[in-house]
């Protein structure tokens, strides 16, 4: 399963990865009413007004797959480094740190542990972070594991 915010920004980063997707019969989650006022929630207990998002934090399409995942009760698969201390500016914050947050409580984890537990049923999307930081792509959101 993949938010249709992410799957865009594969498509548009990463076409061919795009089409794979599609192939492999991805399941696209939209963005819902719900989702987009919990994202709106989550932009708010982080102090973010307008779109004044800090370049250090997360964005608005950070939000939408943050609240998507957490609005379906999945769990999020990011490479963003762990930040061991929040910074004191919560719009500083990136993906795992916000989903860490009172109100927001969404499982993160990182590449690697997804990786390990891939035994198991999950699901991944990948989103293509473009050539503002350096041209790499990051997988970001993922389902839980079937019992």
């Amino acid at each position: 399963m993949m938010p249709t915010v992410a799957y865009a920004e594969v498509c548009a980063g990463t076409p061919e990865c795009g089409e794979w997707l599609l192939a492999a019969n991805l399941e696209r989650l939209d963005v819902t009413n719900a989702i987009a006022q919990d994202a709106m929630r989550i932009k708010a207990l982080l102090g973010v007004v307008g779109d004044a998002y800090h370049p250090k934090g997360v964005g608005e399409n950070d939000l939408l797959i943050i609240a998507t995942a957490r609005i379906h009760g999945h769990e999020l698969v990011s490479d963003e480094a762990v930040q061991l201390n929040p910074p004191d500016i919560p719009a500083k914050r990136k993906i795992p740190a916000v989903c860490a947050m009172a109100g927001v409580t969404v499982p993160c984890l990182d590449f690697l542990a997804y990786i390990r537990r891939s035994a198991g049923r999950v699901w991944i999307a990948y989103r293509v972070v473009g050539q503002r930081r350096r041209g790499r792509g990051r997988p970001v959101f993922s389902s839980q594991e079937s019992a």
